[in-house]
């Protein structure tokens, strides 16, 4: 099937099956543009809670296809590819976190969102990075607090906040692997741009940046704001809606350490194709499945934060 018969048909059978297309704004173009709701991890997850359709497709990693699954256990719900995986969840193994929060058992533990089902499980409250700040700062400024898994989000929200969270040593590889070096030289190059920053990134690239916030909150930024230009540190998806929205404005990539390519794509949310996707309606496979004792326990925080934002 060439491009305009695989859309075609991906319609065809979601009317057919009453199914529903989440997909995050890391997701290749084409699955962005044929997406019923597109957003960051917290709009994903709101979806997901709140939809009347059979069945869920979530275009983006492993985690999302769970959490989706968590909030809607009397759904089905597919992922194009369940090789879709996420490096920062893959940071933090559930045993190893279980160990280390029954190390410190009078703390609150607060779970950034990119983790799996069972760290979930073993989690107080979770947050994303548009929420983060303000479920941290609802808790007293004395609370011993337990941030995972991602370092460089903690070290943020604490440098914001002025707390002293124990922090897991985890991070997305994506946000870890932006060039210093190729990003001064950017700046020198385009001097009135602006530098936006998603704050899993290093402090060394954070400390450079004009503006710092989630997926959706840099969206909202480039939307909002009279500058022409900017230099976008985060996954290269998202300059495709950013582009849709300001058609009239530049955005330029910051790229990677180790890649002559300018930008700086996930591996994982690039496993998920078009063809995938339309198999995956199709077979009504690979299905997200989780054990209900789990489902149950990672449920509360996931409300909880739900509620709360």
């Amino acid at each position: 099937m060439d491009k305009t018969q695989l859309i075609a048909a991906i319609n065809k059978l979601k009317k057919e099956k009453n199914a529903v297309i989440l997909a995050h704004y890391y997701q290749m173009d084409d699955i962005q543009d044929i997406a019923d709701y597109k957003g960051d991890s917290l709009a994903l997850s709101q979806w997901a809670a709140k939809t009347d359709a059979d069945i869920i497709v979530l275009c983006g990693v492993h985690f999302m296809g769970e959490t989706a699954k968590i909030l809607s256990p009397n759904k089905k719900v597919l992922v194009p590819d369940m090789n879709a995986g996420c490096s920062l969840a893959n940071s933090c193994p559930a045993d190893k976190f279980e160990a280390f929060t029954k190390a410190h058992p009078d703390h609150t533990v607060i779970s950034y969102i990119n983790t799996t089902a069972a760290v979930k499980a073993l989690t107080d409250v979770v947050v994303t990075s548009t929420n983060a700040k303000k479920i941290v700062d609802s808790f007293p400024k004395d609370a011993k607090i337990i941030f995972g898994p991602d370092r460089n989000l903690g070290n943020y929200i604490n440098s914001i906040t002025g707390r002293s969270m124990l922090l897991w040593d985890g991070a997305c590889h994506v946000h870890e692997q932006f060039s210093v070096e190729k990003l001064v030289k950017l700046k020198e190059e385009h001097p009135d741009s602006l530098l936006i920053a998603h704050p899993e990134c290093k402090k060394t690239v954070l400390i450079m940046a004009d503006f710092i916030g989630s997926t959706q909150a840099l969206l909202n930024y480039t939307t909002t704001s009279n500058k022409q230009s900017f230099l976008v540190a985060t996954e290269s998806g998202i300059l495709h809606e950013m582009q849709k929205q300001n058609p009239n404005k530049e955005f330029i990539p910051v790229p990677p350490n180790d890649s002559t390519c300018a930008c700086n794509e996930c591996n994982f949310m690039r496993l998920n194709t078009m063809e995938k996707l339309y198999q995956c309606l199709l077979t009504e496979t690979p299905e997200i499945l989780i054990d209900e004792e789990i489902r149950v326990k990672a449920v509360k925080p996931i409300l909880r934060m739900l509620e709360m934002s």
